[in-house]
């Protein structure tokens, strides 16, 4: 059994073009999708329920996602009221990637040579369908970058390997990874 851990995606309601270039911080959060392996289930988090993401986070063990460290966290800690996400575990399959490749490749690369499944749109579409009020299609979408993760980051746990794209999309590769779950905490008493 997993420990207690979640994987999150977020989307913003601006592009780094909109900000000038200034940052993550700048973007502002519209949805945040979850899985919680507690419980299997998948929570969807619009904007003004970003206090009650907060609590649940600070009970987690470690928060999984792709891009997570450099992006989502950057993003979403403006909205943080009581903790610093910086302090929270997490593991970062783009990260572990780029540290094994020395070059990025998207999720999109991963999950489709991975998984044979694609993203279901961009980051651009999920802002459109924010500013068009397409709520649905949005969370949608989240959800499916949600689920790509937590299956990307099973499918290199179990088999101790993932696959990517070459940067011209025509060949397969595939790179050896060593992820695993961090051991869930065993309580004892002394007495």
């Amino acid at each position: 059994m997993p420990a207690n851990q979640i994987v999150l995606d977020l989307e913003t309601k601006k592009t780094f073009q909109e900000v000038g270039g200034r940052g993550a911080a700048e973007l502002g959060v519209t949805v945040i999708g979850t899985y919680f392996y507690e419980g299997n289930r998948y929570v969807i988090y619009e904007e003004n329920q970003i206090a009650e993401l907060e609590q649940q986070i600070s009970l987690v063990t470690r928060v999984i996602g792709f891009n997570i460290r450099r992006f989502d966290f950057v993003v979403l800690q403006p909205y943080m009221k009581h903790i610093k996400l910086a302090d929270i575990a997490i593991f970062d399959i783009m990260d572990d990637l780029e540290r094994l490749l020395g070059h990025r490749v998207s999720l999109q690369s991963v999950a489709s040579a991975t998984l044979n499944v694609g993203k279901s749109g961009s980051g651009l579409d999920a802002i459109e369908y924010y500013r068009t009020g397409q709520m649905e299609k949005l969370k949608k979408y989240c959800l499916d970058d949600v689920r790509l993760t937590m299956e990307v980051y099973e499918f290199g746990k179990q088999n101790g390997r993932v696959f990517y794209w070459s940067k011209d999309g025509s060949t397969k590769k595939e790179v050896a990874v060593e992820w695993k779950d961090p051991e869930p905490p065993t309580n004892f008493s002394l007495f």
